[in-house]
């Protein structure tokens, strides 16, 4: 009876076996291990304050696929670490008046513990962070490799700024003209001398391997393929006039309509839009424009709501086919970063130019006459845009607009005026950071001999950690002279280090190779990236699809060229899950609405608070059964108290049958099973089979759960035998194992096992239990569950309906009342619908 009344105590349950599984390295992935190796990974997190939701229901699911894993016989490699150089970081620091070294490894220690008490079956002896010098040091080799390749290079450009952030930005980093991380903050326009990554050099090698990653979500290979974006079409070079051998150099997609082109567009940041004005009366109002354009929201170039504007710069071109002269304008609708910055424009044909010369006057030419023909530059509306057949150009006119496409582009490249070409959208990756905590890159500057790269015997460049960051957060590196100031390596005189540091995407593109050697003094890496990478499944945020994971991709195929790995793709399978919502009060409309956790909208729940109040079993429980990995899953107060009675109902269960459960012998065959026994041994097989499918095939943790709800609520009836019921507790328990490690094992141990449920096999279901010529339907009274009834499986809808009216359980729920009607679903339940 004491035993029965033994209360669920989920913190000191927990604790136990947390420590029993680090006690006996329980997680620990093994080199020289005979079995299959399976890598799960999840994005890392930046230790900028404590975990949220977010992150609990991110390496809840990691921690699911690789227990399921470990006990279907993988040798597991499931390693965490800190993704903790960067603004994140920085940020949450200066915001609170403390280093951002000390707030980075202090955040590290608290989420390390909240992360081992949830029981993530992480190799903690793995455990990296990149703001170790031990990290970074391979990063910078890796640097000075690319630059030795010539795929890492220095160029002055203009680029996109964030005031809030204090640096620069790469393209991926701007979302809809605002930094990714100051959402409300337009980017700003900054020119200097920044680091690259020639990431244009993979730009067909990352488009077609995505052909190859069929274990990633259609939406992410998309969003990659629009972000990288091939476009076939051909270079062409308009000839300057007044200005012998010099050229306007535009792609275009359109090579058809060059015959119509009647004015040019170039960006305001294209260095012959002042160059062209110098020193004419179109000076001053060149200047100005530019200077007003390049303040204004770079995204906005381009879109359709733009009011197009522009300025003649007094320079022509002239058509290299057509030989008409050609105005050169600077507009505010032309993007400097994708193509060369300048595009011929052809009003007939492309909607924006239409646009602009109706409001300056300048030239219609229709080049492509649609099928029905009869277009005309005064009876158009709106440019034509679709194909025809080219019109009014040369030798090319009455030729369908595909085949011109080719013809135009094969003459230029005969009169060396262009030619075929392919580009892509995907620009090179600007990786220099005006800020303090991140990588420092490894080069000197001399007055004598520019860039030198530092020596490799001098890496790691260490960044100090002593220094106090200055007003408004700006890095001290600039003005540290025990930094800055060195020798140069190649002549011995005063040399300048470079006091930028490394986007923080940098040391999060190859973490995941770095995880199979962490502890690795002598090179980068070493045979066992062969062993381990790629990743299997790699689990993380949807936002990070031209981010990161293109970032990643890249760095990967670089060092495979650079000979440290032998694979070219970072990750096989992806996993990208939606994020965690609570409800806000708009203050404003007075609505309720479910949007993300935020600290600052006050809607957040505390991981540990729920951990204090539940459990970790109970949380992780919550956050796998109430939405699929891949959508928005809603908190609710309601659903993880849930969770908790759910684990109390099994503990209890157990408990009181214990005695009973403890004196027998599992059941192991069907053989001579029958009513009762029978239809809980094959409930228990069923689980199996269908929970196996769900986590292995689907990730469909939240079906699979539900699955052993089906199976808790046949064992809450009694009537089956001894061995019959162990079988099926053990059954649930093992099921239930990689959701709710804690409680599992420590009922593990209560009946009678030695070993752990880490280690112990995922069952297989008997073909022979999961057929039947009977099945047991539930019988629901207006909507709530009354009873269960047995019948054939060949039996008609009528006589499953007359044996669910007939079932004594069910009747005293009709005495009284009448049958409106009878809903059957084949196969699952009955509903009888009375008044």
């Amino acid at each position: 009876m004491e035993r029965e009344r033994e209360r669920y105590e989920p913190a000191s349950i927990e604790a136990k076996w947390q420590q029993t599984w680090e006690r006996e390295r329980a997680f620990h992935a093994r080199e020289d291990s005979p079995r299959p190796k399976f890598y799960c990974l999840e994005m890392f997190p930046y230790p900028s304050g404590r975990i949220h939701m977010g992150h609990v229901r991110n390496y809840a699911i990691g921690d699911v696929i690789a227990r399921t894993k470990r006990m279907r016989g993988f040798e597991v490699l499931h390693p965490i670490g800190w993704d903790a150089f960067g603004l994140p970081a920085e940020n949450a620091a200066i915001s609170r008046g403390v280093h951002p070294a000390r707030w980075t490894r202090d955040n590290i220690d608290t989420m390390r513990a909240q992360l081992k008490r949830l029981g993530f079956s992480y190799d903690w002896e793995r455990e990296i962070a990149t703001c170790d010098a031990s990290y970074y040091r391979w990063e910078q080799q890796v640097f000075l490799e690319l630059l030795e390749r010539g795929l890492a290079y220095r160029k002055r450009a203009i680029l996109n700024s964030c005031t809030a952030c204090g640096t620069v930005l790469a393209n991926e980093q701007v979302v809809n003209g605002m930094c990714w991380r100051h959402t409300d903050l337009p980017v700003t326009p900054l020119e200097r001398d920044v680091w690259f990554l020639k990431t244009t050099a993979y730009a067909e090698a990352l488009l077609a391997g995505l052909d190859g990653l069929t274990e990633w979500p259609d939406a992410v290979r998309t969003m990659q393929r629009e972000w990288i974006g091939k476009s076939h079409g051909a270079r062409v070079k308009f000839p300057h006039v007044g200005r012998a051998g010099e050229f306007v150099e535009v792609f275009t997609t359109r090579p058809d309509t060059l015959y119509g082109v009647t004015f040019m567009s170039l960006a305001a940041e294209h260095p012959l839009a002042r160059e062209l004005s110098a020193g004419t009366e179109q000076e001053a109002p060149v200047r100005e424009f530019v200077e007003r354009i390049l303040r204004e929201d770079k995204h906005l170039r381009g879109a359709e709501v733009t009011t197009k504007e522009g300025v003649f710069t007094g320079g022509y071109c002239e058509n290299p086919l057509a030989g008409e002269r050609v105005p050169i304008y600077v507009t505010n609708f032309v993007v400097y970063e994708y193509g060369t910055g300048a595009v011929m424009a052809v009003p007939a044909h492309d909607q924006r130019d239409f646009d602009f010369a109706r409001v300056y006057g300048l030239p219609v030419q229709v080049v492509i006459q649609p099928p029905e023909g009869g277009l005309t530059s005064a009876s158009l509306e709106a440019a034509y845009e679709g194909p025809g057949t080219m019109f009014a150009s040369a030798e090319f006119t009455g030729t369908p607009s595909e085949d011109g496409k080719r013809g135009v582009a094969a003459k230029l490249a005969s009169l060396g005026r262009g030619g075929p070409e392919i580009t892509y959208r995907l620009r090179d990756w600007g990786i220099s950071r005006q800020r303090y905590w991140g990588t420092p890159i490894p080069v000197i500057h001399c007055t004598a001999c520019g860039i030198v790269p530092v020596p490799a015997k001098d890496l790691p460049v260490v960044l100090p950690e002593d220094l106090d960051l200055l007003e408004n957060g700006r890095s001290p590196l600039p003005a540290s002279e025990r930094f800055y100031a060195v020798s140069c390596p190649r002549c011995g005189g005063a040399a300048r280090r470079d006091t930028d540091t490394m986007d923080t995407f940098v040391e999060s593109s190859w973490y995941q190779l770095r995880f199979t050697s962490p502890r690795l003094e002598t090179a980068i890496l070493d045979e066992r990236a062969a062993k381990w990478a790629p990743v299997d499944q790699y689990i993380g945020g949807i936002e990070h699809a031209c981010l990161h994971l293109i970032y990643a991709r890249f760095f990967t195929r670089a060092l495979h060229d650079l000979g440290h790995v032998s694979l070219d793709e970072p990750f096989a399978g992806l996993l990208t899950q939606g994020m965690v919502l609570n409800k806000h009060l708009d203050k404003t409309t007075g609505e309720e609405r479910w949007i993300k956790m935020s600290k600052s909208l006050g809607n957040v729940v505390d991981p540990d608070e729920m951990i204090r109040g539940v459990g970790a079993d109970a949380v992780r429980m919550f956050m796998l059964f109430t939405a699929p990995p891949e959508n928005d899953l809603k908190w609710s107060d309601e659903g993880i108290r849930g969770a908790s009675r759910f684990l109390t109902r099994i503990w209890r269960g157990l408990l009181v049958e214990l005695d009973m459960l403890t004196s027998a012998a599992a059941a192991t065959s069907i053989e001579g099973l029958e009513g009762a026994d029978l239809e809980l041994y094959r409930k228990a097989h069923w689980a199996i089979e269908r929970v196996t499918h769900d986590i292995d095939a689907r990730y469909q943790f939240n079906t699979a759960i539900a699955a052993l709800h089906e199976l808790a609520n046949v064992l809450d009836e009694p009537g089956a035998a001894p061995a019959v019921r162990r079988f099926a507790y053990e059954t649930l328990l093992v099921l239930l194992h990689p959701f709710a490690p804690h409680v599992t094992e420590e009922l593990w141990e209560r009946l009678g096992h030695a070993d752990h449920l880490v280690f112990h096999p995922w069952p297989s279901a008997d073909p022979a239990a999961l057929t039947s010529d009977e099945v047991q339907l539930v019988v629901q009274v207006n909507g709530k569950l009354r009873g269960r009834v047995t019948v054939a499986t060949s039996a008609t809808e009528d006589e499953v309906r007359a044996a669910a009216l007939a079932d004594a359980k069910v009747q005293p729920f009709l005495e009284g009342k009448s049958v409106v009607k009878v809903v059957v679903v084949p196969g699952r339940l009955v509903n009888v619908v009375v008044r």
